[in-house]
């Protein structure tokens, strides 16, 4: 029942502060025009774009009356480094919608902003061994530890760790893979939506054997809540776009609880695939072409899909479907097979992506190397 209740009352506020939203960016020129020089620009009307403060204010609000029944919440550094993180972050994309801010003053501003929540103890320090059992030495490795560079800095928490390292570097990936996912009305919410709610329920399926992971829980759950009650507002034909803030702030909460819900990283890979694997490829044409990672351009999946005809909404129900069956196939799979699975349905995918840019996406050798 307290996964029900912090769900809901995270939709409740995030839908009922969505359209004070709208109102409020529209006031303050927070808004996309259908001219905009971003080269991925789709919408062919003015729009608001500071779609992450209503999931923001759901998702704190929840956690606000949870805390008011489990005072202990209070007490964890990492409760408090994901809210001031989440925080920061819709701060940082509401700026960046207002202003459009270059994105290398984004980029390292999500590095210092994402820092707070992994010096807050958000970290991996260990990882199932993909390959099973492996005899090592005399013993067999199951799991991996990432060991410690220095040593502790902090207290009890060892700041400078190869876990923090990689903890740092699967945040700002999954953050960047979800904010270039969210180019079509309702994409981005959707997929956050499920993604969460699968999180939630890994975590909740480990409570009776690691209790702290009713807090896992119970944030995936608010988070879910407050995004699915964003996504009526989102979606076809969108009266708000998520934003800066509102793709950021949803890659940083799946890449954190995944951390936090036993580094179940494989989980969260094959239920983003479609989004971490588009990233790659858009990373390796850029560079190919001799372009900035960073700067934006059409040839995202969603994009591709557009130019084969397929319409707004079934792109979505695309990402959805896929991103719901990924899911569930990770919650039925052991370790070894989940890493197996990643692997082929990640060479799938980028083949796909690959094959659909040569034959849709007009490929130009000169262009892209």
């Amino acid at each position: 029942m307290s996964y029900i209740i912090v769900a809901l009352i995270a939709f409740l506020f995030s839908y009922l502060s969505s359209p004070l939203t709208i109102k409020l960016a529209r006031r303050f020129s927070l808004v996309d025009l259908p001219k905009s020089p971003h080269p991925a620009a789709l919408h062919k009307k003015t729009l608001p774009r500071a779609g992450g403060i209503a999931p923001l204010l759901g998702f704190l609000a929840a956690l606000t009356i949870f805390a008011l029944w489990s005072p202990a919440f209070f007490f964890s550094k990492a409760v408090w480094g994901i809210v001031i993180s989440a925080a920061l972050l819709v701060a940082l994309g509401t700026a960046d919608d207002k202003y459009n801010l270059n994105p290398y003053l984004r980029l390292a501003a999500n590095f210092a902003i994402v820092g707070i929540v992994v010096a807050a103890g958000v970290g991996i320090n260990s990882f199932t061994n993909p390959l099973g059992g492996v005899f090592f030495l005399n013993q067999t490795i199951y799991h991996i530890s990432l060991p410690a560079i220095f040593g502790p800095l902090a207290g009890a928490h060892s700041i400078v760790l190869w876990a923090d390292l990689f903890a740092f570097l699967w945040i700002i990936w999954v953050m960047n893979a979800l904010n270039w996912s969210s180019g079509v009305d309702g994409q981005l919410p959707g997929i956050a939506s499920i993604a969460l709610l699968l999180l939630g329920i890994v975590a909740s399926a480990l409570v009776s054997k690691d209790p702290g992971q009713f807090f896992v829980a119970v944030l995936a759950f608010a988070a879910a809540g407050a995004f699915l009650g964003f996504l009526p507002f989102s979606f076809y034909p969108q009266k708000i776009m998520p934003g800066y803030g509102g793709s950021t702030l949803a890659g940083f909460l799946i890449a954190t609880l995944g951390i936090l819900s036993g580094a179940k990283l494989a989980v969260v890979s094959l239920v983003i695939l479609i989004p971490l694997i588009d990233s790659l490829w858009a990373i390796l044409r850029r560079v190919l072409g001799k372009h900035s990672p960073v700067w934006g351009d059409s040839f995202h999946l969603h994009h591709q899909l557009l130019r084969m005809g397929w319409s707004i909404p079934q792109i979505c129900y695309f990402y959805y479907f896929v991103t719901a069956v990924f899911g569930l196939l990770a919650l039925q799979l052991d370790s070894q097979e989940k890493f197996f699975a990643l692997a082929i349905l990640g060479v799938i995918i980028f083949s796909a992506l690959f094959t659909i840019f040569i034959l849709v996406g007009k490929f130009d050798l000169k262009k892209y190397g």
